[in-house]
């Protein structure tokens, strides 16, 4: 315990840190984004199953941290801001771990008119940007979802039944819970975070891309696909994007069915954000976005094998 008041990331990762950051604001201002500042704070929470809010109380009032600063991003679009971006802390409840802090920095950016084939463009360009010349790359490797798992797991995501997906599991030695034998997407979750993700990107960066529609959360919808991607390097998960929903009345009912899949599970109710819904229902341009991981970034570039080596004081050192 003498010694716990020290950073856990090197001061020369921090000075990497430093530039990367100083890298991205370049490239943001460069192409002529407006960078934006949102509240942490919320009233409202994330609805998804797969996110847990930080509560808080504030003036009295039951506040949450935010998970993102999407839908304050949004709200800003649909009032006529035009491209904008962020650099931000986030903080998500109950994910702590080798690639997880509770609390961790986020890029996260918005292009009007683009979809999210322009936006992977986009997102490969700013990490080549910020990466050190020593990770360097040629250009990226583009896979649909059902290439990405028939390569490395060998199932068809969308036409395999569940007992297939189950028993692929299985056959790896994973221990598939009741409650997910009977949940396709939580399968496929699985299948993704255990056999997929990790053999992504380790040449070049990798994009996946065409999710399945039950997955797409804020993306829009094309017959049995989401307009969606993720970005993987190293193995690791960096960045989210969709080109986004703005229909109001569907963002609603997708809220709607999270919440009864909250109750299903056990999972607390979470308030929905009317003001975003009313942004949505004001008229939200056409458009993509995308989170990006700044932390895992970090340990791309500097080959750390925990975020702690990436983080001058993470959540256990507070």
């Amino acid at each position: 315990m003498k010694n716990d008041w020290r950073p856990t990331a090197p001061i020369a990762t921090l000075e990497i840190r430093a530039s990367m950051l100083r890298a991205a604001r370049e490239y943001f201002t460069a192409t002529r984004a407006l960078e934006v500042d949102t509240p942490t704070l919320s009233s409202a929470a994330v609805t998804d199953v797969h996110l847990a809010s930080v509560a808080a109380t504030t003036l009295g009032r039951r506040t949450f941290l935010h998970t993102s600063p999407e839908y304050a991003m949004k709200r800003l679009l649909a009032a006529g801001c035009g491209d904008i971006w962020q650099i931000c802390k986030v903080y998500r409840d109950g994910e702590s771990g080798r690639h997880h802090n509770p609390e961790f920095t986020m890029i996260e950016w918005y292009r009007l008119g683009m979809d999210h084939h322009a936006l992977m463009s986009d997102v490969e360009r700013l990490i080549t940007t910020v990466l050190p010349p020593a990770r360097a790359f040629d250009r990226s490797e583009r896979l649909t979802y059902r290439e990405a798992v028939q390569l490395h797991a060998g199932v068809d995501p969308f036409d395999d039944p569940v007992p297939v997906l189950i028993a692929r599991l299985e056959s790896s030695g994973i221990e598939v819970p009741r409650d997910v034998r009977s949940d396709r997407d939580a399968c496929l979750d699985l299948i993704m975070g255990i056999l997929v993700g990790p053999q992504l990107g380790h040449d070049r960066l990798t994009f996946v891309y065409d999710y399945p529609a039950s997955q797409a959360a804020l993306a829009q919808i094309r017959g049995p696909v989401a307009s969606r991607f993720e970005a993987y390097m190293d193995g690791l998960e960096l960045a989210n994007g969709f080109h986004e929903l703005g229909n109001a009345a569907e963002q609603r009912a997708r809220f709607e069915r999270d919440l009864e899949e909250r109750a299903r599970r056990g999972l607390p109710p979470m308030p929905i954000d009317e003001r975003f819904l009313a942004a949505l229902d004001h008229g939200l341009p056409d458009c993509s976005g995308v989170a990006l991981g700044f932390d895992r970034l970090v340990m791309c570039a500097t080959g750390a094998k925990h975020i702690d080596e990436v983080l001058a004081f993470p959540f256990d050192r507070t």
